[in-house]
């Protein structure tokens, strides 16, 4: 089984409720780490505009580039679900290593800014998932943007689009998300 995300771009309206949902769900501190990050995406000039947001956790990758660069042995992929996981007690940390953030095309692994930081990312909310809850950014997220579960129901639910403003599906990868693309409509009549 793979775990995959679905996010919907027509319904995130960018309040970053999901990005403070997990923080605080994985005591993540203040600072540059963050395990979901919000891109705002904008394009065109008043009055033909184009406005759309696209939601980045770890993709969990059916085959991530993270895993043979960390030189370490410090990431793994769980043969149960597919969720990609860091071993901090193997990762030598940022200042001697980094590889992961390198090798990552959708800036997975994050650093927080103490010196040698290890490396943290989205872990699927295991500990939830493991109690028959949604991650914590599925559960936080007020316009239902997101969802999540075993990628076959995502996509029965949901289709197999793999395409939006502001993501580049990466068919090497195979990065675990469906998504619902906001359609950029011309303003001008």
């Amino acid at each position: 089984m793979q775990l995959a995300f679905y996010f919907d771009q027509t319904r995130c309206t960018g309040c970053w409720t999901c990005v403070i949902a997990c923080k605080d769900w994985h005591d993540v501190p203040a600072g540059p780490a963050s395990w979901i990050r919000i891109s705002e995406i904008q394009r065109g000039k008043y009055p033909d505009l184009f406005m759309a947001f696209m939601a980045t956790p770890c993709y969990h990758c059916a085959d991530p580039y993270c895993i043979p660069a960390c030189p370490h042995d410090a990431i793994t992929k769980r043969a149960e679900d597919g969720i990609v996981i860091v071993d901090q007690e193997v990762c030598v940390g940022k200042d001697e290593c980094g590889m992961c953030i390198d090798s990552c095309p959708y800036e997975a692994p994050q650093f927080g800014d103490e010196q040698n930081a290890k490396m943290q990312k989205c872990n699927f909310c295991i500990d939830r998932w493991e109690e028959g809850k949604p991650p914590i950014c599925v559960a936080a997220c007020p316009t239902r943007a997101l969802d999540a579960g075993p990628i076959e129901e995502m996509e029965a639910k949901y289709g197999k689009a793999q395409e939006a403003e502001g993501f580049q599906y990466d068919s090497t990868l195979k990065p675990s998300i469906i998504v619902k693309s906001k359609p950029v409509i011309s303003l001008i009549y």
